[in-house]
């Protein structure tokens, strides 16, 4: 196996997990097989306690393993199926090794960060040698070189390049080269500075990542080169892209990184072909048709929703229709009501999140999408607002809520699932990873899917209360998909509606630029018809 490790320098959010995604797509073009992993520094055992206005979205895998949301750029731009294996943070890494020392599997040793955390790690990327079936890991290591908490997985990185031989192993060093406005000119000082600072840890890149916003002339080339001790083929210019994130292969292409690796891996291939990704990029970018879509939104961080708005981007280039997006703060709803916000839009999507902060502006949301015709699609926690809504405004049941945000509600119609009534811990602990769902014959949802059995992503505690099913469905509303025993509703939807859906899981995590989910891609068509550019 080969393995490429990306690391960041100068600042952070430089996009190492894009740049890592992307070269996973040359390289898998070129006929190798890909799998990538990120070890992330923090102790948090994973981000799944952790705040997505800090972190963004928890990106959940097939295996209900929590992860880091460049998880999701890994599953989007490859074919690489992941498990909770290609995340690893210090906190699992500490949590094993003391966990370790309290059984005596030391033998009484002092336990320290070299050789036992080091060693833990390197377990963490041989583990792949086994068990993946993968030419090539890409090993993404976040935060920043300097940052005391990344250390530790520096020093392995170095150990293991070592054991593996440099023939089997390449450094790819992601860094910023500034353009400083008053001077006129990129500054290469930062990138030097970083190299520096990897070179004293021992480590040396082969290749050399330059984010940008102007482009790199030769002279600024040749002195990355120079100071950095990097081939002058190895400085790669990595500029902004224009429009679309899916243009970052073809701008690396373009840049000759594939070529580059395979070149240092000894790998002989013929180069990658994409002339389908060209094609998918330029729908994405010059789309014939547009739509506005309403986010209802309780976290403001972009990152919060990434995979929605990725999936939303897939849809409308298998519609040829550009995508507006339209963030809506849930609070602003309950203070200035829904009309300001929602009245000229194409859809209103409802997505997931906890806590009861901003909820009745989502609930007045879903409600103003009904009433007023307006395609609908609810995911996880939008699931359970749209039938607290129903429950409230159609079935006329007073101070209908999930327990919740209500505990002492006359109408639990959301309450929690009976296995989470014994939880007291909240680290991966709720109902997660792939499960099944059975959808109901001649519904939406089957149309949508054409097939009567499916399998989505889960995220969640609280679930639809079976006591109020039929006074609901008396009333008009559907249950569309449901566990295998039938006793867990999966969907919803309202057949007198043009288009109103609501699903407990997170189709977002299953969307891929060249695979659309069929959820996501119906809901913009339904947006289409909405605003007379499509016809029903």
């Amino acid at each position: 196996m080969k393995y490429i490790f990306v690391t960041g320098g100068v600042v952070s959010s430089l996009g190492k997990g894009l740049a890592a995604a992307s070269l996973g797509t040359l390289l898998e073009r070129r006929g190798q097989r890909v799998s990538l992993q990120k070890l992330d520094p923090y102790l948090n055992v994973d981000p799944g306690t952790m705040n997505p206005l800090q972190h963004g979205e928890v990106y959940v895998l097939a295996d209900g393993a929590e992860t880091d949301l460049d998880l999701g750029h890994y599953e989007r731009f490859t074919n690489a199926i992941l498990t909770r294996a290609n995340n690893v943070t210090s906190g699992q890494v500490y949590e094993t090794v003391l966990s370790k020392e309290r059984r005596g599997d030391y033998l009484g040793k002092t336990v320290q960060v070299i050789p036992h955390i080091t060693d833990e790690i390197k377990a963490r990327i041989r583990l792949f040698q086994e068990t993946m079936n993968a030419d090539i890991l890409i090993t993404e290591i976040g935060g920043t070189t300097g940052d005391i908490e990344g250390l530790p997985f520096l020093e392995a990185i170095r150990q293991f390049i070592l054991q593996v031989g440099p023939e089997n192993a390449i450094l790819m060093h992601v860094t910023l080269v500034p353009f400083i406005k008053a001077a006129g000119e990129l500054k290469t000082k930062p990138t030097q500075q970083s190299v520096a600072k990897l070179r004293e840890i021992g480590l040396q890149p082969q290749v050399l990542l330059c984010r940008t916003e102007r482009p790199l002339d030769q002279e600024v080339r040749e002195k990355l080169s120079l100071f950095c001790n990097v081939p002058l083929d190895a400085v790669i210019e990595a500029r902004d892209v224009e429009h679309s994130i899916y243009e970052y292969p073809l701008l690396l292409q373009q840049e000759g990184l594939d070529e580059k690796v395979c070149r240092l891996f000894g790998i002989q291939s013929p180069p990658a072909e994409m002339s389908a990704w060209r094609h998918l990029v330029k729908t994405i970018v010059y789309p014939t048709h547009h739509v506005k879509i309403a986010i209802i939104s309780k976290y403001e961080l972009q990152d919060a929703y990434k995979s929605i708005y990725e999936s939303l981007t897939h849809a409308g280039g298998a519609n040829d229709c550009g995508i507006s997006i339209v963030v809506v703060d849930a609070e602003e709803i309950e203070r200035y009501g829904p009309e300001k916000y929602l009245a000229h839009v194409s859809g209103i999507l409802v997505p997931g999140g906890f806590g009861d902060r901003g909820t009745e502006g989502k609930i007045t949301a879903t409600r103003y999408a009904r009433e007023n015709s307006i395609p609908y699609l609810g995911l996880c926690l939008g699931m359970q607002i749209a039938t607290i809504e129903f429950a409230r405004n159609v079935c006329q049941l007073a101070g209908a809520n999930s327990t919740e945000f209500d505990p002492s509600t006359p109408h639990p119609v959301i309450c929690l699932l009976e296995e989470q009534k014994e939880v007291s811990e909240k680290g991966g602990s709720m109902r997660l990873g792939t499960w099944p769902t059975i959808l109901k014959e001649g519904s939406a949802a089957q149309r949508i899917y054409g097939r009567y059995e499916i399998a989505e992503r889960h995220r969640h505690r609280f679930e639809f209360n079976n006591t109020y099913r039929a006074s609901l469905e008396k009333e008009g509303l559907t249950v569309s998909g449901t566990s295998l025993d039938g006793d867990l509703v999966e969907m919803i939807e309202i057949p007198n509606h043009p288009w109103f859906i609501a699903v407990q899981f997170h189709p977002e995590f299953q969307s891929k630029p060249n695979a659309p989910h069929p959820l996501f891609q119906a809901f913009v068509a339904a947006c289409m018809v909405h605003d007379g550019v499509l016809k029903k």
